[in-house]
């Protein structure tokens, strides 16, 4: 079986998946295989459920007759395919990455553009080599532009990225201190996310650039086919504003608030107003869209329980988005109490960094400070330091946090928002 062969098939389906158990009439399933399991054994099933064909990678399930494929490898077949039919399209493809805020302005961005056109962007988080060949496949005839979220933690994975979706517009949203052990250090990110720039560059494409971050002019100077924003010199200048902690900006007069909490927001919400401008929508509608968007996956999200108020960004953490974290929460007026959890894949570096947000977090003379999670623990060794969020579950049983505020932050691993029910 080859690209050109399947894909007559791939126009016909539905839809795509890589879980046998999402498979519906009209799906085409993708059978990758595992350690300890080879998907290739649901590929009869699929087709029985529904499948209008599968891709497995033994040879031994094949069966041409029932639309079972083998090919030699499933995701390379997978993302040929992506790539074979990037090549159909003629639509705008927005490429994202970045340390923080990848998802965020995403959201935000397709909240915006999709006012105006039919827009598909990446569901979640599947922003890897497989999801962002997932994300592909899922655009249409129908759709209009498409948001493309890239993730990476190591270098040479967002050029790959890019030479999949082929971005016409780029945007790295910062340049922070994560995935440090993948990346080898803070200059290995920099280098690593930066590969964007490279293939835009490299490809005459557009680079969406805020003009505030010096590492992003550092990284684009002397490019001239720019959207910028920031600074008085740019294509669009704003000015944040704050209002009951949500963040948003000033656009020639006209006030924008969005549903975030957190001044790092402030430049995610205006890449998208950015955006919005450069492709035509009118400054009213792009209002409409920043301030109808509600976060609901934990990033930036405010939740009120009782009287108290839950400040929610469990989805992930690394110093730098941590550090912005408590810088926000500390502007809150009342008793405020802040859980913070371990923030992962920071290799020989984490000890220090743990230590130097623990420090932080004690300038800010919070009212109560509870850790969880080991490398926290190892540079906080006291009673309000846990081990997992079920010993931390266990204490709040018997003793409640109270107070106005509380914040949760933790990488993903920590699984934080467990402790949601029992505050």
């Amino acid at each position: 079986m080859n690209i050109d062969q399947f894909y007559p098939i791939y126009l016909q389906s539905k839809n795509i998946t890589i879980d046998s158990r999402k498979v519906e009439h009209g799906s085409l399933f993708f059978a990758f295989s595992g350690e300890t399991f080879n998907a290739a054994e649901k590929a009869s099933t699929a087709v029985d459920n529904g499948a209008l064909a599968v891709i497995v990678e033994d040879k031994e399930f094949e069966d041409a007759e029932r639309h079972i494929f083998y090919v030699p490898s499933t995701l390379e077949f997978l993302q040929e395919l992506a790539v074979f039919h990037r090549d159909q399209l003629t639509i705008p493809i927005i490429g994202l990455t970045g340390s923080n805020g990848k998802t965020t302005t995403k959201e935000l961005i397709s909240a915006v553009l999709s006012r105006q056109y039919n827009t598909q962007f990446t569901q979640g988080n599947l922003n890897n080599h497989i999801g962002v060949p997932l994300t592909l496949l899922s655009i249409r005839k129908e759709h209009e532009i498409a948001v493309i979220e890239m993730g990476a933690n190591h270098q040479k994975e967002i050029e790959m990225l890019c030479e999949i979706a082929k971005p016409n517009i780029g945007y790295i949203t910062n340049f922070g201190k994560a995935h440090l052990e993948g990346f080898g250090g803070y200059e290995g990110v920099i280098k690593g996310k930066s590969e964007l720039y490279e293939y835009l560059i490299k490809h005459h494409q557009k680079v969406l650039v805020n003009e505030n971050d010096t590492i992003q002019n550092d990284k684009t100077s002397g490019y001239f086919s720019k959207i910028t924003f920031g600074t008085a010199e740019s294509d669009y200048q704003f000015q944040p504003v704050l209002k009951d902690h949500f963040v948003g900006v000033n656009y020639q007069n006209a006030q924008i608030f969005s549903n975030l909490t957190g001044q790092y927001n402030y430049d995610n919400i205006s890449a998208a107003i950015a955006l919005g401008l450069y492709f035509n929508l009118n400054i009213e509608t792009i209002k409409s869209a920043i301030e109808g968007y509600s976060p609901s996956n934990m990033r930036s999200q405010i939740q009120m329980k009782g009287d108290t108020t839950l400040v929610l960004d469990t989805y992930n953490a690394n110093p730098s988005s941590m550090l912005v974290s408590l810088e926000n929460f500390k502007s809150f007026e009342g008793t405020k109490t802040i859980i913070i959890g371990d923030m992962l894949e920071l290799g020989e570096d984490s000890h220090k960094e743990h230590q130097s947000i623990l420090d932080f977090a004690k300038s800010c003379e919070f009212d109560e400070v509870i850790t969880v999670g080991p490398y926290f623990k190892s540079v906080y060794p006291s009673e309000n330091a846990f081990e997992n969020t079920s010993d931390l579950v266990e204490r709040l049983k018997e003793t409640p946090v109270h107070g106005n505020h509380i914040l949760l932050k933790a990488s993903r691993g920590i699984a934080l928002e467990k402790i949601i029910d029992f505050l």
